[in-house]
């Protein structure tokens, strides 16, 4: 159906051409928004009514008479019908309906894939420092940084994943002492112990650990412990490199995984900070006030001038934020997105000021931002905020271990990342239609169980006849399986990963209405090789929407 609607568009785009020359350009197909007018629509005599300076209705009929001359629509369409003002609906004979059944099996894994298009980004996600165990809040940023990921590789991008932490600010350092403390025998509650430190059951584990001299290994580090309690530099290194596996071990459960972790030490210790602060000063972008240094950022539309450095001669936070964005466009990557927290709201505006400011040739409106909120937990019907081993959140692995890592991944993703969500741990792991997870799962792992009952080659449904996939609710399956490329495309430009997951459960909901109507396995040879693939194309589908989604596509359940 794919090739199909190629070629209705090229026959619209060319009868659009003989009403208006250059209008054929903006030929374009949209889905009517009540499925019953029809499979195809097209507002085009209402676009083209006003420049034309004609009656909107009166160019639809003409326009209507002009396409069913075409050879294509000849072939493939059934009807075309003009409602309201000049609305062009559009209907599909069967035939065309089924060619995605052969699209889809055809193209298998990469159904709904773009070519290459040559062109590089960066998603930096996660980021977090390692003072503790990943939280849920993490966790949603790590579904969303992957499945965006996902996204736009679909879409023929060279996808480059990155992980951003701070290895040396105040959270370590008070990360280093607490461990210190524990090394020394003291523990919360204690008169020695500070208000500040970190109280979670970790800490002890990585003074256990420190004190037996052990070796620490992580994606980006490796440190032995010496074991002296007085060495608190020895003690802040191997902590650092103890938790950056423990976050380690919580993304391979994810199974998330990055190309490269970049500290944010590096930008002082290699001269970025400072460069970067050298371009913007030989800009003429600062000032000097109050013994501080100044960004002028309201040249570039914050709401007012930012500190840069301190009075103290410290940079404030978002200045090594600049030269680790100046880094990313050096380093060619023309398009960046940033998956964080909505805290980081107000940075957004300084850091594009500073880029822009600081005169590399970088776009405005660079990086890019996806925002999202935290996640509540809710366990046996009441909020769950503390966990044992953290000692005051929810960390991600809880998560995982109270449902498992595809509940995870579906349920973070299944709301808009700006919005609040509410984690049902219940839910997740019940086995009925009323967990989106298990629903759609349940519909692969359904056609899986048909297919291997049948147990022919499903190779061999590529060239069956299908013009028996004639019913209602097969042609309403065929048309959904249809819509898979164009929602992964808008999902894409969105940064909408929940698309993904309600298109998922929309396509479920279709192939169970199917299934329910019809029997696949029937005695007549040709309709059930045609049911077989109908069914397998759907199969295909939901495993490759769901691999966006970085879900398992059960066979059995």
């Amino acid at each position: 159906m794919l090739s199909v609607k190629t070629e209705l568009l090229q026959a619209l785009a060319a009868c659009l051409e003989t009403l208006s020359p250059g209008a054929g350009a903006k030929a374009a197909f949209e889905s009517p928004k009540v499925a019953a007018h029809g499979d195809l629509a097209t507002t085009a005599a209402m676009q083209l009514a006003k420049p034309l300076k004609l009656n909107p209705r009166q160019l639809a009929e003409a326009l209507r008479t002009a396409m069913l001359a075409q050879p294509a629509f000849v072939a493939w369409v059934e009807a075309v019908e003009i409602a309201g003002p000049g609305f062009i609906n559009i209907r599909l004979k069967p035939a065309a309906k089924q060619q995605i059944v052969r699209e889809v099996l055809e193209a298998g894994a990469r159904f709904g894939m773009q070519a290459d298009n040559g062109q590089r980004m960066l998603v930096e996600f996660v980021s977090a420092n390692p003072t503790g165990p990943l939280h849920v809040g993490h966790g949603r940023q790590a579904a969303l940084g992957d499945a965006i990921c996902n996204l736009f590789q679909t879409q023929g991008w060279d996808v480059y994943r990155e992980f951003y932490y701070n290895d040396a600010g105040v959270q370590i350092s008070t990360l280093a002492n607490s461990t210190q403390l524990r090394a020394k025998g003291f523990k919360p509650g204690d008169a020695e112990w500070p208000e500040a430190a970190y109280n979670g059951d970790y800490i002890a584990d990585i003074a256990s650990d420190y004190l037996a001299k052990k070796t620490v290994h992580s994606d980006d580090r490796e440190f032995t412990a010496s074991g002296d309690v007085d060495a608190l530099d020895d003690i802040r290194l191997f902590a650092v490199a103890y938790l950056r596996h423990e976050q380690d071990l919580d993304l391979k459960a994810f199974s998330v995984k990055f190309d490269n972790y970049y500290l944010e030490s590096s930008l002082y210790t290699s001269g970025r900070v400072d460069a970067a602060v050298q371009k913007l000063r030989d800009a003429g972008k600062t000032y000097e006030h109050d013994g501080a240094l100044w960004l002028k950022s309201t040249d570039y539309g914050d709401d007012k001038d930012r500190v840069m450095r301190k009075g103290d001669g410290s940079y404030t936070y978002f200045v090594p934020d600049v030269a680790y964005h100046i880094s990313k466009w050096e380093r060619g990557f023309t398009k960046v997105v940033n998956i964080q927290g909505t805290d980081h709201h107000g940075t957004i505006a300084r850091v594009r000021a500073g880029l822009q400011a600081a005169g590399v040739g970088i776009p405005q409106g660079y990086p890019d931002y996806v925002l999202h909120t935290m996640v509540r937990v809710v366990k046996g019907g009441e909020e769950v905020k503390i966990s044992k081993r953290a000692g005051s959140y929810v960390t991600l692995r809880d998560l995982i271990e109270w449902t498992s890592k595809d509940a995870v991944r579906f349920f973070l993703l299944s709301r808009k990342p700006d919005t609040e969500y509410t984690f049902d741990v219940d839910l997740a792991v019940a086995k009925n239609n009323d967990n989106p997870v298990y629903y759609v799962q349940y519909a692969h792992a359904r056609i899986c169980s048909v297919l291997a009952t049948w147990g022919g080659d499903v190779a061999n449904l590529q060239g069956v006849d299908l013009s028996a996939l004639q019913s209602p609710q097969a042609q309403a399956l065929m048309l959904l399986l249809a819509k898979y490329p164009d929602m992964l495309t808008a999902a894409t430009v969105d940064f909408a990963p929940h698309d993904v997951t309600f298109y998922l459960r929309e396509l479920a909901a279709s192939y169970h209405s199917y299934y329910d109507a019809e029997r696949i396995l029937v005695d007549d040879e040709a309709v059930k090789l045609a049911r077989l693939a109908l069914v397998a194309a759907t199969a295909q589908v939901l495993h490759n929407g769901l691999a966006v989604l970085g879900v398992s596509a059960p066979q059995k359940m």
